[in-house]
This record gives C-alpha cells, sequence and structure tokens, in this order.
C-alpha cells in the first residue's frame, strides 16, 4: 500500500433521508462518489411502496447487483419487457449495463426494500427512461 493510498478515510454514511430518483422509487443515499468518496462504485437501498413499480430504465454502461431485504418485487426486462424474474428476500439479481427494466413490488400491503450495488459512483447521471417502441 503506497503512502497517498493510506490517506484515503474510512467513511461511515447513516441513510437517514429519501431521495426520489430518476426511476421514480424512493432511495435512502449510502455509498457514492457524492457521500463517501468512491471512485467506482455506488450502493444505496431501495424502497419499492406498496403496489409501487420503476419507472422503465436503464442504466447505461454499469452493472447493478441487487439483494432484496424484504418483500416480493417482479423484474420485467429485455427490449419489449418481454421477461419476468421474481426475487424474494434473501436472492440476488444482477442486472447488465444497458438492459432495459422495470420493478414492480407485488405486495399491495407491504414495501419491498433492497440494496442495490453498482460500478459507478454517480449512478443517477447515466439512469436513462425506457420507452417500448411500438412494433
Amino acid at each position: 500500500m503506497s503512502h497517498h493510498d493510506s490517506k484515503q478515510n474510512v467513511v461511515a454514511v447513516r441513510p437517514d433521508r429519501e431521495t426520489m430518483t430518476r426511476q421514480r422509487l424512493p432511495y435512502f443515499i449510502g455509498i457514492s462518489g457524492a457521500t463517501a468518496g468512491a471512485r467506482g462504485l455506488s450502493m444505496h437501498m431501495v424502497a419499492i411502496p406498496p403496489g409501487a413499480r420503476a419507472e422503465p430504465h436503464l442504466h447505461d454502461g454499469y452493472e447493478t447487483g441487487i439483494y432484496v431485504l424484504e418483500g416480493r418485487v417482479e423484474t420485467r426486462y429485455g427490449d419489449r419487457l418481454e421477461h419476468s424474474v421474481i426475487s424474494e428476500a434473501g436472492d440476488f439479481l444482477f442486472i447488465p449495463p444497458s438492459v432495459p427494466h422495470e420493478a414492480i413490488n407485488l405486495s399491495a400491503t407491504e414495501p419491498a426494500r433492497a440494496i442495490v450495488a453498482r460500478n459507478d459512483p454517480a449512478e443517477q447521471d447515466r439512469v436513462i427512461p425506457y420507452r417500448i417502441v411500438p412494433a
């Protein structure tokens, strides 16, 4: 470890406020370039309200890893959002770069919560809303 690296600080972040994202979901911001000086990582908690869904979107050029803490979430994905996977508490989900997707909370009464990690420290900068083009 060089002396330069040892000047990096360990940063503790308490996500005390909700932030509305471009995906139209409330996030609790955790680790990012802005909060912790991260260079290649962001990690947040998303809370999907009962019966709510994300706007269809894609993440331009970076990967997303999700770990579901509670609830059941359907993720629709693909050019026409024609594919579907259901994740529940304890499941991991990987979304490759630039794959259109939307997340839907399958419960009408309980929120779904997940930890979301991305290999981009400012991931909201490259969230692209996605519209299905009519055939």
